[in-house]
């Protein structure tokens, strides 16, 4: 551990010229301030912020990836899981509960181990919710997906890391595409009781695929810190949370758009 270097004293009677601000922080690291706090901005913090987020979301998408296959690929649990829609429901409502709670206390969400607690509890309740959405799905358009979803994702990872393009100064283009969003969804919603129309969905997927690939942008670039706005790296688990969703709604949109056959 690096230690700060702490001037001698002057002494008044000798008529010495106080240290200057440069010699009484010699020793003090880049990362730190002068009264010895911790700077976010330093790129070591910022590099240790970056593995640890990168860390928690490889082991949430193992788990994700592990269920959504055990769902779709056995044919044990699938007839279990769609005979049993119960359990749907108990998903459901454990995503809802620990996703507010992250989202909206800062408080919690910054507290270990009840963060990281929360955290697995929605990891494993989004993961059942999205294992039973795949299961009603042909095996083959799901693969296709978890492929696509892939490539995409390694895509935009490479994108946001070498571009000089600054995503997240685009919050008013993401904020409309979310707008569109959400009035095709109520358009949706009226026309799906009155028939299943293929174009419209067709629509709806893509719209969707293309605005969270837009939101893993700019989300993977808040993590960097030397864009226009960054995130704390005290926030791990919310920056964590944002990629995690990110590309789950990415599959969803995808498996939406590209399966089109179901079982």
């Amino acid at each position: 551990m690096t230690q700060k270097k702490i001037a001698p004293a002057v002494s008044t009677v000798s008529g010495n010229l106080p240290p200057s601000y440069e010699e009484a922080n010699a020793g003090c690291p880049s990362y730190c301030y002068a009264d010895g706090s911790f700077s976010w901005e330093d790129k070591h913090i910022r590099r240790i912020f970056i593995r640890k987020v990168y860390s928690i979301l490889m082991l949430q998408l193992l788990a994700t990836l592990a269920i959504v296959c055990a769902f779709t690929f056995s044919a044990s649990v699938k007839f279990y899981i769609q005979t049993h829609p119960g359990h749907y429901s108990l998903s459901n409502f454990l995503f809802l509960g620990t996703f507010l709670a992250l989202s909206c206390c800062g408080d919690l969400r910054r507290q270990f181990p009840w963060n990281l607690i929360l955290l697995t509890v929605f990891t494993l309740s989004m993961a059942c919710m999205l294992g039973f959405i795949s299961s009603f799905y042909n095996s083959r358009s799901v693969v296709l997906c978890l492929g696509i979803t892939a490539v995409v994702c390694f895509s935009v990872t490479i994108f946001s890391f070498q571009s000089r393009v600054d995503v997240t100064s685009y919050q008013g283009v993401l904020f409309s595409l979310c707008v569109v969003m959400l009035c095709c969804s109520l358009v949706m919603g009226f026309v799906v009781p009155f028939g299943y129309v293929p174009w419209i969905h067709a629509i709806y997927g893509i719209g969707g695929a293309i605005l969270f690939t837009m939101f893993l942008a700019f989300d993977t670039q808040l993590l960097m810190g030397n864009k226009m706005y960054a995130i704390s790296p005290e926030e791990y688990i919310f920056a964590t949370l944002s990629l995690y969703l990110d590309i789950v709604n990415l599959f969803t949109f995808l498996l939406q758009l590209f399966g089109g056959g179901r079982e």
